[in-house]
């Protein structure tokens, strides 16, 4: 079943021509139209936290916002919630199945100072496909009413390690317009960024519209890959969050630090404004050693030649010690 956005309060923003100097210019639409955007990066590098306080920020400028958990850890919304965890679409629908009842608005979606919130869920261990429960949790979305719903913005929060097409289902069926991936200054993050790029790129090739609107540096200590990556595949930065420990601190508290007119309020007003303004735009992924290239040879071990193994090295010296089957004969 294809999940593609059809009705006019969530139709994906139309692209415009390029302006003279090639930049990729925003979409003016006639009609008010919503901006689903998916966030992407490695598990563990922020995107909740900063999905968090990026929709409470949105929110308190007076913008209509629904922050959607798409990770089978069902912890995007945590943050916003101050440590509550919600109950999901996809277990809730369980249990209301199991009863012979049908899931509502109220069952799982909440709020919280002008933010809208729910998670899919997943999946328990080792039971399931995550990717097949994102699918089956955005068919729920549908049958609740998803295309009729009004928001100036659709936050999606995914998982960038997994590649499956199930995680990849913004991308794949232009679900979203746009993409924001969240990166540090290591190899991992980074390689899931180049990795989402590289997705983006491969639907546009085959007919799709969604593109990258930039990268959020997360925990940045000052070393400079992750701006040397986000040069290099020619995406811009709409925000960088420092490693902080007051940061640190309140996050794992569950506090919230984009208020306005608070320390950090200005980052994120920054960053919703940038997140409403950037264009999607064609990135240029790097292959592997393109990647290794941001950073230097000790960290990476470039210097490390391949030597190849032999058979003899795979077995043991006796497996090569067979008798001869050769028949010897004697000079006459």
């Amino acid at each position: 079943m294809s999940v593609s956005v059809k009705s006019p309060a969530l139709a994906p923003a139309r692209q415009s021509a390029k302006d003279p100097v090639g930049a990729p210019s925003i979409a003016t639409p006639s009609i008010k139209e919503t901006q689903i955007i998916a966030i992407y990066g490695k598990g563990g590098i922020g995107k909740s936290f900063t999905l968090a306080n990026l929709s409470y920020m949105m929110a308190q400028q007076g913008k209509k916002v629904l922050l959607i958990g798409c990770d089978p850890k069902s912890d995007t919304t945590t943050l916003l919630f101050g440590g509550r965890a919600c109950p999901t679409i996809l277990g809730t629908s369980g249990e209301k199945k199991r009863a012979g009842d049908k899931v509502s608005i109220g069952d799982v979606c909440f709020k919280r100072d002008g933010v809208f919130a729910m998670e899919l869920g997943g999946p328990d261990v080792g039971r399931g496909c995550g990717g097949r429960g994102i699918i089956h949790g955005f068919e729920l979305l549908e049958g609740l009413g998803f295309h009729e719903w009004d928001f100036d913005y659709v936050l999606l929060d995914f998982l960038g390690d997994v590649v499956c097409g199930g995680f990849g289902l913004p991308i794949a069926r232009d679900l979203c317009q746009k993409v924001i991936v969240v990166g540090s200054n290591d190899l991992q993050s980074l390689y899931v960024a180049n990795n989402v790029c590289s997705a983006v790129e491969y639907f546009r090739g085959l007919g799709g519209n969604v593109g990258v609107a930039g990268m959020v540096i997360n925990k940045d200590d000052g070393t400079g890959e992750a701006q040397a990556f986000a040069k290099a595949v020619e995406i811009p930065i709409l925000a960088t969050i420092p490693a902080h420990d007051e940061i640190r601190r309140k996050s794992a508290n569950y506090e919230i630090i984009g208020r306005p007119g608070d320390r950090w309020g200005p980052l994120f007003e920054e960053l919703a404004t940038n997140v409403g303004l950037a264009p999607p735009i064609h990135p240029k992924p790097l292959d592997q050693d393109g990647l290794l290239g941001l950073f230097t040879g000790d960290v990476v071990g470039r210097h490390v030649v391949l030597e190849p193994a032999t058979p003899e090295d795979m077995c043991s010296a006796a497996t090569f010690k067979k008798p001869s089957l050769e028949v010897i004969y004697d000079d006459v």
